[in-house]
């Protein structure tokens, strides 16, 4: 891959190309390695996430994944979508709704809310589901390149 195309590949939208109403998706089925991995990394071993016996005892009935697994989706698509590589995080908030269980696919939305082209920040609403259950919300803001 030539340098052009790999710069290509590595960067996000600039300020200048983005809209409000822009929007972007990613889905993943959560997965009992991902809770395992998740656990390990966080050092949350909450037993809620990893202990079948203690989870079936709890109001879910059953094993949960950690909500920042779930939340980590959101900034997977901030990151690698939209607006993609080479932004920055600034804020996120999360308001978690529902639980997510091994074996749920988790599609992770976010919307362009506002757009400040002063600052290079950007608004976005955030949203994670499983179906038609909102299991996170929230919204983010972003510092987003210019151009070169």
């Amino acid at each position: 891959m030539d340098d052009v195309r790999l710069n290509e590949a590595l960067e996000g939208y600039h300020i200048d190309e983005l809209s409000v109403g822009m929007t972007a998706v990613f889905a993943k089925t959560i997965t009992e390695a991902d809770i395992v991995l998740f656990a390990g990394t966080s050092g949350d071993m909450n037993p809620i996430h990893v202990n079948d016996a203690y989870a079936k005892e709890t109001r879910f009935k059953g094993r949960i994944a950690h909500g920042f697994l779930t939340g980590s989706l959101i900034s997977t698509t901030l990151g690698m979508k939209l607006p993609g590589p080479g932004c920055i995080y600034v804020k996120q908030s999360m308001n978690f709704r529902a639980p997510v269980r091994p074996g749920d696919t988790v599609e992770a939305r976010v919307t362009v809310t506002d757009i400040d082209l002063e600052t290079r920040r950007i608004t976005l609403d955030t949203v994670a589901s499983v179906g038609d259950t909102v299991v996170i919300d929230g919204d983010a803001v972003m510092i987003v390149p210019k151009r070169r």
